[in-house]
Parts: structure tokens; sequence; C-alpha cells
């Protein structure tokens, strides 16, 4: 008898923590995210796609055009939020983008961070060239993700996609 109500408190602990995760996990959707640089003359840009809190602070690295860490401090507002430390950035892909160029790359956006007043920042760094913050900013609405937004900076503008 004390083993069947130990399996039965057992199996409805289990399924009880199974359905609080499930409640609990936040689902991310993807897009595409082509990025059209300007012409310009020099090195590759490096690219680092943030996620924005209301406040203005950092909250998540979605996406990093460039992967030679040796260049990262250059990119100083987003190494700053970072630092040296870098605890397993896994948005880290491919090589940067030169002048004239695109890149076509999938980001995931959390789906809570939609509509709730969050903002997706473009950085870019050149060597020996300009840094700049915000080369890209806008909210994080359901209408921007599908959007194309210009660029102050390197890049000419942005284009996102959502995927189904």
């Amino acid at each position: 008898m004390k083993n069947t109500k130990f399996i039965l408190a057992s199996i409805f602990s289990i399924l009880f923590i199974g359905m609080l995760t499930s409640f609990t996990a936040v689902e991310n959707s993807k897009y595409k995210c082509m990025i059209q640089m300007k012409n310009y003359t020099g090195e590759g840009a490096y690219v680092v796609i943030s996620l924005i809190n209301n406040q203005g602070e950092y909250q998540q690295t979605l996406y990093v055009q460039g992967n030679d860490d040796e260049w990262y401090s250059d990119i100083t507002e987003w190494w700053k939020f970072h630092g040296k430390r870098r605890p397993d950035i896994d948005a880290i892909t491919g090589e940067t983008i030169s002048g004239g160029e695109r890149k076509i790359s999938i980001i995931e956006i959390p789906n809570d961070k939609i509509d709730a007043g969050y903002k997706i920042r473009f950085e870019t760094a050149v060597e020996d060239q300009e840094y700049y913050t915000d080369d890209v900013e806008f909210e994080l609405t359901s209408q921007s993700v599908k959007s194309k937004v210009e660029g102050k900076g390197f890049i000419r503008y942005i284009r996102m996609i959502p995927q189904k």
C-alpha cells in the first residue's frame, strides 16, 4: 500500500513539474535577416545584433558577424556588457561583411519580447574606421520584424522576414 502511494505521488510530482516547465518555457521565432552594407573601402565590418530592454540595457546577443575575438573590444558598448568573460555566446557565426556586400542570416527572437518595449540594435565596427553603437536600432514590434530599416553607419539597410 505504501509503495502504491509513493509511486502515485512520484508520478503526480513528475507530471506537475512537467506542466510547470512547459508553461514557463519561452518560445523563439526565427527571422531571416538581410544586412546590406554601404559601399565603403577598408576591412570588413563586425556586426552585433542585440536585444535591448526598455531601459536601454543589453539583454541578449542575438547574432555576431565576425569570428576573430581579438576585435570584439572595438564594439565598445557590447563589449562593456559582455566583457572578457563572454559566457558561451553561441550567436557567433562567419566572417565580417565588407563594403557593398550583403549577408542573409537567421536570427531567433524570444516571442515574449515582441510588442513588449524591447528594441533590436545593430552595432558595427570596422578596423581603423568608425564604430556605430546604433547603426540600426528599432522597436521590436510585430510590424517591425517584417520591415526594412535604414542604417546610419556602415549598414545601408536591414530587412527582416519572419520564417514559417
